[in-house]
Order: C-alpha cells, then sequence, then structure tokens
C-alpha cells in the first residue's frame, strides 16, 4: 500500500490498455506519478503501451499488477463487467483504486466494492474526470456565489453516434452495453453537481436490436420545482454542451461539457466568459495524487455516496426501459 513520501513519485499499475488507459498514461506526468506496469489479456499489447510509455513491467494477466509490491495504485480501465472483479482483487491485495466509470454495473456492486475499501483502509475512487475539471469547478462557484440566482434547471446531452453491431460492446448487454452506463453518467453527474439528488425520476427510451438502452432522455424534478433534462445515446451526435439556468441567469459550459474550454455567464448586465484549458485527465490525477498524499480515503470530488445514488438512479432507470444485464435479477 502506499505510504505518504514526499520525494517519491507514486507508481500506477495500470489494468487494461485500451483506449481509455492510453488518454490516462499520456497525461501521468502531471504531479509527481509515473505509470509503472500495464497487464491486459494481449501480453504483446501490454508490453507495447509498456514500452510506449516508459513502464518497466508488462504482463498478460491482472493479477500480477495487483500483487507487484511496487505498485501503489491500480488504475482499472477495463470494460464495465470486470471492474468489480478487479477491484476487489486490487483491494483484497491492499491497493489503492481508480476504478473507470461506472464503477461497477449497478448499485450493489458499488456498494460492496466502496465498502471492501473502506474496510481494508485504502483509496477508491470512480474516474469520472470531469468532476476535477477547473471549469466544472469554477461554474460550481459561481453558482455558489449567486451570480445566476437560485438554479431552476439544468440541460445536458452526450450523445454519439455509432453503428449498431451486435457484438460492439455499446450493445453487447454481456459486456455491460448501453447509453446509460457509457455516456448517460455524465450529464447526470453534472446535474448532481448543480443540483443534487432529484426527488423524481421520468424515463423515456428506446433500445437497440439486442436490447441494450439506445436513447434515453431522464427528467429529474424536485421539491423547489427545479428540473434538469438530460439525455445520451448511441444512435447520434450532439455537441455536448450544458446549461445551468436561475433566476438571474445562466451559465453555458462549452463546447463539450466533458473537458470545457469555457463558460459563457449570460446574466441582465450583459454576457462575460470564462477561458479555461481543455485539461484532460490532468486534474483527475492531481486530485487522486492529492487525497492520497493527505491520507484520505474517499475524494470530495468524487465522494463514494455520490457514485452510489447515480448507480441508484441508473439501476432504476434501467428498470424503467427493461434493460437487464446476465445475472442479474428482474427488477
Amino acid at each position: 500500500m502506499y505510504q505518504v513520501t514526499a520525494d517519491r513519485p507514486i507508481r500506477w499499475g495500470f489494468l487494461g490498455a485500451g483506449g481509455i488507459a492510453l488518454a490516462m498514461a499520456a497525461d501521468l506526468h502531471h504531479g509527481n506519478n509515473m505509470l509503472y506496469a500495464v497487464a491486459a489479456r494481449d501480453a504483446d499489447r501490454a508490453a507495447a503501451f509498456a514500452a510506449h510509455f516508459d513502464a518497466s513491467h508488462s504482463h498478460g494477466d491482472y493479477r500480477s499488477v495487483v500483487e507487484d509490491p511496487d505498485v501503489d495504485i491500480v488504475y482499472i480501465a477495463t470494460t464495465h463487467p470486470f471492474h468489480r472483479e478487479q477491484a476487489l482483487m486490487a483491494i483484497d491485495a491492499g491497493k489503492h483504486v481508480l476504478i473507470e466509470k461506472p464503477l461497477a454495473l449497478n448499485a450493489a456492486h458499488a456498494r460492496e466494492v466502496l465498502a471492501a475499501a473502506r474496510d481494508k483502509g485504502v483509496f477508491a475512487m470512480e474516474a469520472v474526470w470531469m468532476r476535477a475539471n477547473p471549469l466544472i469547478l469554477k461554474a460550481q462557484e459561481l453558482v455558489a456565489q449567486g451570480v445566476i440566482g437560485d438554479t431552476v434547471a439544468v440541460h445536458a446531452d452526450f450523445s454519439i453516434e455509432v453503428e449498431f453491431d451486435p457484438a460492439h460492446r455499446l450493445f453487447d448487454l454481456a459486456n455491460g452495453g448501453g447509453a446509460l452506463l457509457d455516456l448517460g453518467v455524465y450529464p447526470m453527474h453534472f446535474a448532481w453537481l448543480f443540483l443534487g439528488r432529484p426527488d423524481t425520476q421520468q424515463v423515456l427510451g428506446t433500445l437497440s436490436p439486442t436490447g441494450s438502452d439506445a436513447t434515453v432522455a431522464l427528467q429529474w424534478g424536485y421539491g423547489s420545482g427545479a428540473t434538469a433534462q438530460l439525455r445520451c445515446a448511441t444512435t447520434a451526435w450532439t455537441p455536448g454542451r450544458a446549461t445551468i439556468a436561475g433566476t438571474a441567469g445562466s451559465i453555458s459550459v462549452e463546447p463539450w461539457f466533458l473537458n470545457p474550454g469555457r463558460l459563457v455567464v449570460t446574466t441582465s448586465e450583459g454576457e462575460s466568459r470564462v477561458d479555461g484549458e481543455e485539461t484532460a485527465y490532468g486534474p483527475q490525477i492531481e486530485e487522486v495524487e492529492r487525497c492520497l498524499r493527505a491520507g484520505l480515503l474517499e475524494s470530495p470530488r468524487v465522494p463514494h455516496a455520490d457514485t452510489i445514488a447515480i448507480l441508484e438512479l441508473i439501476d432504476q432507470a434501467r428498470a424503467d426501459l427493461g434493460v437487464r444485464y446476465p445475472g442479474e435479477a428482474k427488477q
């Protein structure tokens, strides 16, 4: 387990060598971090990944990374159905974990993983990278300062077009397919940051020929009268903008709310911009490092309770749409 040592980089072990792992590894230069080991089912792919990023160890099995005493934290970048098993394996070995979103296929599995981490005394976090983004944090700050008055509505949409292929992971239920788990988590987390847990959730959607959720529209309702309109889809591309509307103005998060480059603030006094950089995964990595060096077991940016609550809402939405993964009990 990682012990706080100011002059030593945090040594990361990656499970998975796909696109998301590539993006994370490219940003590990942030802070005092290093890629130490990587594992993939294809040993040659793991070796090529390690060579590209100057990691000293590569493996064709995941357990070798988890059991390496020199690995401080395990980043789980495999597909959704493997997150729970691999996270529990890493936690049991005393490793801190950063688990790609969704942390697990459902809320019950997430509770199990996070409880295991607490019991073992290790750090665990869901990799909702958007929640560490400086411009997202700035938007939260502006809302808290009352710049746009009381928040009354949030709109967010993350949709992409993927040609239907029953073997594609987005359509394969055995691989955790569906728009909600892959895309919908982001609009949901975004709305949560500004409005919190909804009192009601209404769901509309369509299914793909394999039974995965292809388009999903959620409306969240609040006792205050506030609402959130959230959408995700694998059938059509949208720009990925998000808006927070208040009684005295609005904030548009652009051009892509997951990794924005600017905020456009509109009030009765006119329009202003807050510009920033599209920072990708760097702020998330820095947040993990900050937590580890402070001895925290969870990040205040991505609390365990939020991870579980969002998955509970996704569970409810899937049940309403009739989407069930293999092995899940009928809801």
